[in-house]
């Protein structure tokens, strides 16, 4: 049982050492997720809309 209050009481300790994002800073990394998921999944459909074209016009 002493175990296992030392081990909470260090968690404690530990949660309070933990710095937490502002909702600014969470905001600013969620459009930039958002904005690098979106050129890349429009990068990649031109790119297999190319790849698509080249290929049909190869095989006919």
């Amino acid at each position: 049982m002493e175990k296992l209050t030392t081990y909470f009481s260090h968690v404690k300790e530990e949660i309070q050492k933990v710095i937490f994002p502002t909702k600014t800073q969470v905001r600013q990394a969620f459009f930039a997720v958002f904005l690098v998921v979106t050129v890349i999944s429009i990068f990649l459909a031109l790119v297999d809309l190319i790849m698509s074209s080249i290929v049909t016009a190869v095989v006919g």
